[in-house]
């Protein structure tokens, strides 16, 4: 445990985890090419990330039980070619939105598979106080896929074309596939028997199981909050808001998903050891994430004209911590179930974020669109990513996330209550906590 050999199948295993992010991500980047080259509305262009995220979020959970039955070497593999797969039918789309939409799904699936199947091999490989902090490096390093398809791909994208630019992509997932094939295995010993389930109909009971703990929902609730507001921008409408709504340049725009992911890269190392010193108080780190985004985001939104820049760095900055604060739900999901269905708490808990951000970038388009049609029927000209169509339109985020803050905390309320009658462990509120801090620092200083 926590040996070198530890840290070079992790190595390999992130690897292709930043691959999987930068086809997930690689829409991103080419979202105002891609209406464009399929001459579609917002709502429409929306639905190749809806699609994409819908799969993805669908296959969490059958995903879990193969985990727990088949172990996670197997699944990175074949979420690999699956990557590769949708990249390459994208590349090679007619202008005709269906078939990009196929190759879409090819990814949600693959990219479904590829990182709750890395998480799952940590407590493999890792022990102690240490196991939280990989969870979060490995969250925060797989984000530079975002910097890979903010940046390379991008490049690629306006100097050579769409397909070269997918055909490099799906590439890479091809190079990642033969990584995890000669370098990952599921534990110093080798392929283990999984402890888990022997039957589809033992896989369902750990399923209803692991839903019924407050823990696995309250992680589910804590990915749903965090994760969604940086997905939906990184995905697809960050650009379109930088560049029609703010006036970015392709490459500023580029320039700031890449500060977005740096703010990430910054923020989860301490994050992981703030969950690690204080793992009663993972809920209010996650609320305290929340508030941060909800307060900057209602600043861009009200501003008086057009945000200045500092103001957009600043908003991208905040959302990127969301990103490695949804990692504190698969705490919890390793913290209140056991090793044999953690694959299948971690797919549950993965639904969260994916959930919220899918309903959002669908409403979102939904909401431009109108907002357009209305500015047509009124005789002005159509301009679908204006700055005041988007403060519209993100409104939504304060809709679905709420509804998330009211399920994380019901479920904290329940999972304390649990914690107390089987462990004895109260857990105070914050502010009982602090004073009791502050008195017991006068007391000592008196």
């Amino acid at each position: 445990m926590n040996s070198s050999r530890a840290w070079l199948v992790w190595g390999a295993a992130v690897f292709a985890y930043v691959v999987a992010v930068l086809q997930r991500s690689s829409l991103g980047v080419s979202g105002v090419e891609a209406r464009h080259l399929f001459d579609v509305s917002a709502s429409t262009l929306s639905t190749l990330a809806v699609v994409q995220l819908v799969v993805y979020a669908g296959l969490q959970i059958p995903v879990g039980v193969m985990l727990d039955r088949v172990g996670p070497k197997a699944l990175i593999v074949t979420g690999g070619v699956l990557l590769a797969l949708g990249q390459f039918v994208v590349a090679f789309s007619p202008p005709v939105i269906g078939v990009a939409i196929v190759g879409r799904v090819f990814v949600g699936a693959g990219d479904a598979m590829t990182f709750i199947s890395v998480i799952r091999l940590l407590p493999s490989w890792f022990r102690g106080p240490i196991l939280p902090q990989v969870s979060q490096w490995t969250g925060n390093v797989g984000q530079l896929g975002q910097i890979l398809s903010a940046v390379p791909l991008s490049l690629i994208l306006h100097g050579s074309g769409w397909s070269p630019a997918f055909v490099s992509a799906a590439s890479l997932s091809v190079v990642a596939v033969v990584v995890v094939v000669l370098v990952v295995s599921e534990s110093p010993e080798g392929r283990t028997a999984s402890a888990g389930t022997a039957t589809w109909r033992a896989a369902g009971r750990q399923l209803v199981e692991s839903a019924r703990r407050p823990g696995t929902r309250l992680g589910f609730w804590s990915h749903f909050v965090t994760q969604s507001s940086g997905t939906v921008f990184s995905l697809l409408w960050g650009v379109p808001f930088l560049v029609g709504g703010l006036g970015f340049s392709s490459a500023g725009a580029s320039g700031m998903l890449a500060v977005l992911v740096a703010s990430g890269v910054v923020a989860g190392p301490i994050l992981g050891l703030l969950v690690a010193r204080f793992p009663l108080r993972r809920s209010n780190l996650v609320l305290g994430i929340v508030s941060g985004m909800g307060l900057t985001w209602a600043v861009v939104l009200a501003w008086p004209g057009t945000p200045p820049v500092w103001l957009a760095v600043v908003l991208v900055v905040v959302i990127g911590v969301g990103g490695p604060g949804s990692i504190i739900g698969f705490d919890f999901a390793r913290t209140f179930n056991p090793l044999r269905s953690l694959g299948v708490a971690n797919g549950i808990v993965n639904v969260g974020g994916f959930l919220a951000s899918f309903v959002m970038m669908f409403l979102i388009g939904v909401v431009l669109d109108q907002l357009d049609a209305a500015r047509i029927a009124s005789g002005r000209p159509s301009d679908i990513f204006s700055f005041e169509s988007f403060r519209v339109a993100f409104l939504v985020q304060y809709l679905v996330v709420g509804a998330g803050v009211v399920g994380l905390i019901v479920e904290r309320r329940r999972t304390r209550y649990g914690l107390h009658r089987e462990e004895g462990i109260e857990v105070a509120p914050i502010w009982v906590a602090l004073a009791r801090r502050w008195r017991s620092t006068r007391g000592g200083s008196d």
